[in-house]
């Protein structure tokens, strides 16, 4: 299943509702699987210095992608279709 990137604003003042969010993520990527829409939450990444934090959902396509991100209140700038590297054992 691909991967979508979820670009939101975040402030830099506002770094403890980050939890909140992934929480919310989760909880909207939850409901939707159950249903009938397989969703994954992936994880996300912060980014004071430009107010910006990515959520990361693995879905069939972005449509489900910005349901999902509308779902747990994201208020999404964008989502992308995101191809992680693969990361090779040392």
């Amino acid at each position: 299943m691909p991967s979508y990137l979820v670009e939101t604003f975040l402030a830099r003042g506002a770094a403890g509702e980050r939890a909140e969010r992934e929480r919310r993520a989760r909880s909207a990527a939850d409901a939707l699987t159950r249903e009938g829409t397989r969703v994954r939450f992936e994880g996300c990444v912060h980014v004071p210095e430009d107010e910006i934090c990515f959520f990361t959902f693995a879905a069939p396509s972005a449509r489900e992608t910005v349901l999902v991100a509308e779902r747990a209140r994201l208020e999404p700038l964008r989502v992308v279709e995101a191809i992680p590297s693969t990361k090779e054992a040392p």
